[in-house]
């Protein structure tokens, strides 16, 4: 059991270096205008043109969601960030959950079952590890902003 004066961090830094590789990787292929994301099924020129935007816009808003969700995981153990207040914080949690864990999912799916996308098993393997540590980001979080009850 952990003290709740002192959440466990380790979850949200995991959490944003996985964001800053996700970034890292988008802004390398933004470069190259090409969509996907390195070590990731292949996409295909067919599926390049079917989008409204360019593949460079695409990948560069990518990795502005990357920076982003990498300062938001770093705002949960930080003593700054818990200014924000809690049912704010607990909301864009919840919304990262869904878009991240929902992603995540879907590898995680792909990966073990197949859905015929083209993640192989060991990308369903960082999903479920991905979705994990949100998780327990999360937990972390709710923990340790949780009001005590003077009694």
């Amino acid at each position: 059991m952990t003290d709740a004066a002192r959440p466990r961090r380790w979850p949200a830094y995991t959490i944003a270096l996985l964001f800053l590789g996700y970034a890292a990787g988008k802004a390398a292929f933004a470069m190259e205008s090409r969509l996907g994301f390195p070590g990731g099924p292949p996409v295909s020129a067919e599926e390049t043109v079917r989008y409204f935007m360019d593949p460079a816009v695409a990948q560069w808003s990518a990795t502005a969601t990357g920076l982003l969700g990498a300062g938001l995981a770093l705002a949960t153990v930080t003593p700054l960030a818990r200014r924000v207040p809690r049912m704010l914080m607990l909301l864009v949690l919840a919304a990262m959950l869904l878009a991240v864990g929902g992603g995540a999912g879907i590898m995680a799916v792909d990966g073990f079952i197949g859905l015929g996308i083209g993640w192989q098993w060991y990308h369903g393997v960082v999903g479920t590890v991905v979705i994990g540590l949100l998780l327990a980001m999360i937990h972390s979080y709710v923990t340790s902003t949780r009001r005590r009850v003077a009694g």
